[in-house]
């Protein structure tokens, strides 16, 4: 049969098949005759005869080199149905992409598997696969906006895949190059056109693409809930920690993992501990309290302080070093960065030693995480970043205490120190705990959001908050300071409502048990530490302090009292941590330095030459101070 001419109609006949018409890719193209035909055909044809022909026309149009004949053909027939004119929807006006997830407008783009082009001052080419964006996010604590991408290399063996990106990211030509990395395709010289294609396809599809909330931490959500447990809650964040965010998931069998911590909690009062101690992460939010450390230490291996680690983070999601649980070997920043992240849920990092240096000193600023919020860092635009900011429970474990002698006195407040000896283990069979911990993990921790963010939460939060002010005054009556008591009391308030709630064994952590380890006021106190140091640092320079010997003298001792140079208090001072004039303030408060009217320092002769001298009151043996010193 002759090609269709203009202005020719089509015989009238009942059944004249379109597709054995010699149609020409222009007439696919740019007008709507066959479209037309093959609508008149399916009202005279039955059912399957019409189906037949539309799949005969598809062969006939790709014969032609033209793919985007059934979509086409739904657009006429949509336009047929809602009256609109033909016209609008030819020229490519939608995404022909096989098995696309999506079918969305393209105006003048010309998009299938063989390439996204437009026809501008020449042929263009903005990619040569398929491409597209399918969602759009929103970020709830930030606003910021990012797309979902779906693209899909040629060829059968080829899947669709997905990334997330933000709109600065595909925005600008040198932005969006960065997507190569993705195995898309696109270079400097595609990287314009993309650009116009993307943004395009997003404002001629902005109310069919579907809008999501999405989060990039996890955590306490106002208004919203707690991430991860929100449904339809997507995650955004830094691809660094996506394997930890999709570590808070629930794997095996509850009943598994709950009779294994019903079996830690009767071994040791450090593993009910650490166990509470996880669950009361989420409650300092609500309690009003601050974060702090849990730090289990001890020299002896085989203590089960890794293990009992793994079972405080077993509440939450999968155990397994490298997973939920991490090191000390990183960063202060990446430390820091990990800790917002996680916003409410402990932050489990196992083998202090790692922070040791070359010469063996440990470097580790429990400053940097107990404040609960993070350096403030300007950008590239000239801005200031959004200050990271978290309020968890620091769960740690290594061969020695986490705070020095010449730690401030912050740092100690922040820190419960627990002691693990191989007579008094943490956790025993600890081979055994930890494959079970590995195999099924995850349900306590939602249970227990659940029933604090449930209906009742409001009730709840309230008892958790009586429970708490009654905790804390107990514990503040011992020789402790409030930062401590605080500490201990959010650990004692979840270990017993989980003990009434969830285990029901009738162990909970008793007062008694929870003040062994905290530390006493004495021992809290950088003034206390620093006096003893002194005292320490007299005794074992003693020969320096006679003018009778050879060498640098550091001053002179009569009778109760050590005169130390001036310049030379000061420098050992700060060669260990402590600030100078910090401590000398306190001695002299607490009237451990003999002092004039005004200033801090006597003159003294020390080989008949006057020096000004810290005039130290050196505490006799079996003095106050003995039992109330730290390590």
């Amino acid at each position: 049969m002759d090609e269709i001419r203009e202005n020719e109609t089509l015989p009238a006949v009942p059944f004249h098949r379109p597709s054995e018409i010699k149609w020409t890719v222009e007439n696919f193209e740019i007008s709507d005759e066959p479209y037309r035909a093959l609508w008149e055909f399916g009202k005279q044809a039955n059912q399957f005869l019409y189906e037949q022909e539309i799949g005969r026309m598809e062969k006939a149009a790709k014969s032609l080199g033209f793919r985007r004949f059934k979509t086409q053909y739904k657009a006429f027939v949509q336009s047929v149905k809602n009256d609109v004119p033909a016209e609008t929807i030819c020229n490519g006006a939608l995404t022909q992409f096989d098995n696309q997830p999506m079918e969305l407008a393209c105006g003048t783009w010309d998009c299938s598997d063989d390439g996204i082009y437009r026809n501008s001052f020449g042929r263009e080419v903005a990619c040569a696969h398929a491409i597209m964006p399918i969602e759009r996010l929103v970020n709830i604590d930030t606003n910021e906006v990012k797309v979902r991408l779906a693209y899909k290399r040629s060829g059968c063996r080829y899947q669709w895949q997905s990334v997330i990106v933000d709109k600065e990211s595909i925005s600008t030509a040198r932005n969006i190059v960065s997507l190569a990395k993705y195995g898309i395709s696109v270079t400097s010289g595609t990287a314009p056109v993309l650009v116009d294609y993307l943004n395009d396809i997003e404002n001629m599809n902005y109310d069919v693409i579907p809008e999501r909330k999405s989060i990039c931490r996890l955590g306490y959500i106002p208004n919203e809930g707690f991430s991860p447990y929100v449904d339809g809650l997507i995650f955004d964040g830094d691809a660094n920690y996506r394997s930890l965010y999709n570590a808070v998931t629930s794997k095996g069998d509850e009943t598994e993992w709950y009779k294994a911590a019903l079996e830690c909690r009767k071994m040791s009062v450090t593993a009910r501990i650490i166990l509470a101690a996880s669950f009361a992460s989420p409650l300092l939010e609500p309690l009003g309290c601050l974060p702090f450390f849990v730090h289990l230490w001890g020299i002896d291996s085989g203590t089960g302080k890794t293990v009992a680690l793994m079972l405080a983070a077993s509440v939450w999601g999968n155990p397994a070093i490298g997973e939920y649980v991490k090191t000390f070997d990183a960063t202060a920043v990446g430390c820091e960065k990990t800790a917002a992240f996680l916003n409410h849920l402990p932050l489990c990092l196992d083998e202090l030693q790692l922070t040791r240096d070359s010469r063996g000193k440990q470097n580790f600023d429990v400053y940097r995480l107990a404040q609960g919020v993070g350096r403030t860092r300007g950008n590239r635009s000239g801005g200031i970043d959004m200050t990271p900011t978290w309020k968890n429970c620091i769960l740690t474990t290594g061969e020695s205490p986490i705070t020095g002698q010449t730690a401030g006195a912050g740092a100690v407040n922040r820190v419960i120190d627990i002691e693990c000896t191989a007579a008094d283990v943490v956790i025993r069979d600890g081979m055994r705990i930890s494959g079970i911990l590995k195999r099924n993990y995850g349900f306590a921790g939602r249970r227990f959001i659940e029933q604090i963010y449930g209906e009742r939460s409001e009730q709840i939060i309230a008892a958790l908050k009586d429970m708490y002010h009654t905790e804390y005054e107990y514990m503040s009556k011992s020789d402790t300071t409030e930062k401590q008591a605080m500490a201990a009391a959010a650990i004692s308030v979840a270990d017993h409502w989980l003990t009434q709630t969830y285990f029901k064994d009738g162990l909970p952590l008793l007062g008694e048990e929870l003040r062994e380890f905290l530390a006493t006021k004495a021992a809290v106190s950088t003034g206390v530490r620093a006096y003893q140091f002194l005292c320490d640092w007299v005794s074992q320079n003693a020969n320096r302090f006679s003018t009778e010997v050879s060498g640098e003298v550091y001053g002179v001792i009569d009778c109760d009292v050590a005169y130390i140079n001036r310049s030379v208090f000061n420098q050992t001072l700060t060669e260990n941590g402590f600030d100078a004039r910090s401590v000398l303030s306190y001695l002299r408060s607490e009237r451990k330095i003999e002092v004039p009217p005004k200033g801090f320092t006597k003159l003294k002769r020390i080989g008949g030459v006057p020096t000004h001298c810290v005039a130290l009151k050196i505490e006799q043996q079996g003095g106050a101070l003995d039992d109330e010193l730290p390590l």
